[in-house]
């Protein structure tokens, strides 16, 4: 009979025996699972220090940029009349700006009519030509039709004013029709899609029935428009200003580029002898947030240097506490920003405002800063000086490079990483071979304990046969 289960034969206990036996085998899978478990935590730390070290050098890098010093900021002195925004390509300057005239559409209305009735009263078809074109500079004519083919729009005496309005919207006809309801009435209104004089336009009824005239637009020559049609509500007119005194001309009420990288936006006139006054100057607000951010940079990377490195008796130490690649990167970020440059009158950073801290981090003195911003060109010399010399070179050519190094394939930080990963890899091999060779063993256990189980079971037959044919004999006797 074969035997079923481990331990019948000789009586032991063997699945205890075998399992205790296995997990001496195993026992050095603790140490590594623990190391593997610091190694992850390594590495995780080490993902945070590279990212933290890529936001010091994009920091370093608008620092070391000339362009980031050349930012530049407007002001308007009556924000009410105009705003003023500028671009990369605008220089330092100031004007006055007088404001005669804002730009405005062409606008016309029709005669009131019940709302939601019919154009006409029968079954006509015809069509409204709208040309655009310049009714002059001052907006009383004669109409001189623009460059644009006129546009014709199909109308039936069936169609209401808000069919109406539909179609010539659809049309791109460079007008924009609107109903206006008023009580029970409503009145068609139409109006450039663009200001200025040249955004000016006509509109022609074109035969089928006489309804249809009550929405044209015609010039009589003289300025003035048919009786039988539309009314004017405005004129088309260009905005009309004067930067230093000279006259110039704008349709929109937006100007863009007149002075080179400034965009005004007109919003009213303003009063004779009361110009607006319009200046362009450093942006020491970017700037100051620009160097902030780099000091924020600075002091979130040491403060990761400094947790994982730290030492704490009788609690719990830094992930990295101890390794020499973390502490010599500290000690070197800390000795470059304690360092100086030459090639400014300030040569280091706490005489601009940029302290370094007991504990390492940098903190922006504000008041130290602003007493700087007034030498600019010295100020962005402490940061962009290239001397060719990594230790005398502007503090943002001196980060930015230290950065790029440790970020480098070949870098502190990047070997770092690779070393860390090739450990859990290592460690990872290590435990498959524990237990492997744990695996191994059991199985010889088991192999052996099973042996041991037939021969004792053999044994124990032949002694319960032999006890029988004894008791058997001793009867017969």
């Amino acid at each position: 009979m074969a035997i079923s289960s481990q331990g019948i034969g000789s009586g032991l206990d063997v699945n205890s025996i075998v399992t205790q036996l296995v997990a001496i085998e195993k026992q050095p899978l603790q140490a590594l699972q623990t190391k593997a478990t610091s190694l992850q935590s390594q590495l995780s730390l080490y993902g945070t220090i590279k990212s933290q070290v890529s936001a010091l050098k994009d920091a370093a890098t608008n620092l070391a940029s000339a362009s980031s010093w050349a930012s530049q900021a407007a002001t308007s002195s009556n924000a009410s009349a105009a705003t003023v925004s500028v671009d990369s390509t605008a220089t330092a300057t100031s004007f006055g700006l007088d404001i005669t005239r804002l730009a405005q559409s062409q606008t016309t209305a029709s005669r009131t009519v019940t709302a939601g009735s019919a154009l006409g009263a029968g079954s006509g078809t015809g069509q409204l030509t709208i040309q655009l074109g310049s009714w002059g500079s001052a907006g009383a004519g004669p109409f001189v039709a623009g460059a644009a083919v006129a546009v014709n729009i199909n109308v039936s005496e069936t169609d209401t004013y808000t069919t109406i309005a539909a179609a010539i919207n659809a049309s791109n006809a460079g007008v924009k029709a609107t109903v206006l309801k008023i009580g029970t009435t409503e009145r068609l209104s139409f109006q450039s899609a663009t200001s200025g004089k040249d955004a000016g336009f006509t509109i022609a009824s074109n035969g089928g029935f006489a309804a249809l005239d009550s929405l044209s637009f015609m010039s009589l020559g003289n300025g003035s428009e048919s009786a039988s049609g539309m009314e004017s509500s405005q004129v088309g007119l260009n905005a009309t200003l004067k930067i230093n005194g000279v006259s110039v001309e704008s349709a929109t009420n937006t100007v863009a580029n007149l002075v080179p990288g400034v965009t005004l936006n007109l919003a009213q006139t303003t009063t004779v002898g009361s110009p607006v006054q319009i200046t362009v100057a450093q942006d020491k607000v970017a700037l100051q947030k620009n160097i902030q951010t780099f000091a924020d940079a600075y002091s979130a990377l040491n403060k990761t240097l400094a947790d994982s490195t730290k030492y704490v008796q009788g609690g719990r130490s830094g992930a990295l506490q101890g390794d020499s690649t973390t502490v010599g990167l500290q000690s070197l970020m800390r000795k470059i920003i304690g360092s100086s440059s030459t090639g400014s009158t300030y040569a280091r950073l706490s005489e601009v405002g940029l302290e370094q801290q007991a504990d390492g981090s940098m903190k922006l003195n504000a008041t130290k800063l602003t007493t700087a911003m007034g030498d600019l060109s010295n100020l962005q010399k402490l940061f962009t000086t290239n001397n060719s010399d990594p230790t005398t070179n502007g503090f943002g050519l001196k980060l930015r490079d230290l950065a790029s190094g440790l970020l480098a394939a070949d870098g502190t930080v990047s070997n770092k990483s690779t070393a860390l990963q090739g450990a859990i890899s290592r460690n990872g091999d290590e435990q498959d071979r524990v237990s492997e060779r744990a695996a191994r063993v059991e199985k010889r256990l088991r192999a052996q304990y099973s042996a041991l189980d037939a021969q004792m079971a053999k044994i124990s037959g032949l002694s319960t046969y032999v006890t029988a044919q004894l008791a058997q004999w001793n009867k017969t006797s």
